[in-house]
């Protein structure tokens, strides 16, 4: 317990960023119409390749008897390609939405 509160003493301009930043995201997130919340969700799920490309590096630098960073990294290439593929399936249905029937 004393070692969390010693690094949260040595690091309190960081834990002060993460509270503001905490705040500052509700506060936009608050604002956003309704309209563009769909949009915006779905991009946001597209920056998941991110993950994938983390979760992929993970699994090339854990050592092939860590099964734990093995596993943890399949499940992250597994769920952030679900939420990539979702994400782009909701912009498609999205956009769908506007074109000219026939």
């Amino acid at each position: 317990m004393t070692a969390i509160l010693d690094f949260l003493q040595l690091h309190i301009e960081m834990v002060y960023i993460v509270i503001l930043s905490v705040f500052l995201g509700i506060e936009v997130i608050s604002r956003v119409p309704s309209v563009l919340h769909t949009p915006l969700m779905s991009g946001a799920n597209a920056i998941h390749g991110v993950v994938i490309i983390g979760a992929i590096i993970v699994m090339g630098k854990a050592e092939a008897d860590n099964y734990l960073a093995l596993v943890l990294g399949f499940l992250a290439v597994i769920l952030g390609t679900l939420n990539v593929v979702g994400g782009f399936v909701v912009t498609d249905r999205m956009l769908e939405m506007f074109k000219k029937k026939k």
